[in-house]
């Protein structure tokens, strides 16, 4: 019995070792959930910046030769999303299921360690992958990386097309899957120039076009990662809650069993004694 009750008590100590662990990650996953919410505004806020320089330079270019009316071959380019690390729940799993219909013959780029190794044990090979930002200052240097790569695709025998699939979570914590539309400009989604006199500029239209359009990609991808840096720790953090919450029942379980088995003890140690008192007065007698 006194066995039974030190095992019980040494898995007591254990899991309220987990619960610290856990505890601690809950914590610095939200931490930085929260400073890469409050960094968003100002990415969306240069992204905004970028459509409406774009807009102005549409309208110094003629219609019938704007970029868009010529036909390629259609082809895909994927770009992923994923979990860098653990602890994220099926973070990784939900962006490639939603990604599922799109990937047969689609050029991927799997952004995160933990989404790498996910895709590859399920067959999937990407054309292109790399660590997801571990910290929010990485997150425009993980974007340049991208683009970069990106450019060295996206040839005369590459995608015509680049879709996102970017993780973002709600103000409620829930964490939904979107498809974005990367490349190429949908020109529609512009809105128009306003009246006003045309913008003073040093370069050719179409060159000021191409380097704008170079800048919303950035921007584009710098958005999108940061969105899925916030849901992936907005991730973690529900995987640690709900690991939390068993924890403590497995505790309030196991004090219950420690509390049972230390009262037998006690019961059996009372019983013993009085056995040994009676047989002392047999003796006596």
């Amino acid at each position: 019995m006194t066995e039974r009750l030190a095992d019980v008590s040494n898995q007591i100590r254990n899991i309220r070792q987990l619960e610290a662990v856990v505890t601690a990650l809950r914590g610095i996953a939200a931490s930085r959930a929260q400073q890469a919410r409050s960094l968003l505004a100002g990415i969306e806020a240069y992204s905004t910046v970028v459509c409406g320089a774009i807009s102005q330079a549409l309208s110094l270019i003629p219609a019938d030769v704007r970029p868009g009316s010529e036909r390629r071959r259609e082809r895909i380019g994927l770009i992923l999303f994923c979990a860098e690390q653990g602890f994220a729940g099926a973070f990784s799993e939900r962006i490639l299921d939603a990604s599922k219909g799109d990937l047969a013959g689609a050029m991927t780029f799997v952004i995160g360690t933990r989404g790498l190794a996910v895709a590859r044990e399920r067959g999937l090979i990407p054309s292109w992958s790399a660590p997801m930002a571990s910290h929010v200052d990485a997150v425009p240097s993980l974007a340049n990386e991208i683009a970069d790569a990106l450019y060295g695709r996206v040839t005369a025998r590459g995608p015509s097309t680049i879709q996102m699939i970017v993780p973002r979570s709600d103000p409620a914590g829930a964490i939904r899957i979107e498809q974005r539309s990367l490349l190429p400009l949908n020109l529609s989604h512009f809105a128009a120039a306003s009246e006003s006199p045309p913008p003073l500029t040093t370069l050719k239209p179409q060159e000021l076009l191409e380097r704008l359009t170079a800048e919303y990609v950035y921007a584009r991808l710098c958005e999108a990662a940061m969105h899925a840096y916030e849901a992936e720790n907005q991730a973690r953090m529900m995987t640690m809650t709900a690991a939390r919450h068993n924890i403590s029942g497995r505790l309030e379980a196991l004090t219950h069993r420690e509390q049972q088995l230390r009262q037998e003890e006690i019961t059996n140690e009372i019983v013993e004694l009085a056995a040994g008192a009676e047989a002392l007065r047999e003796r006596r007698k």
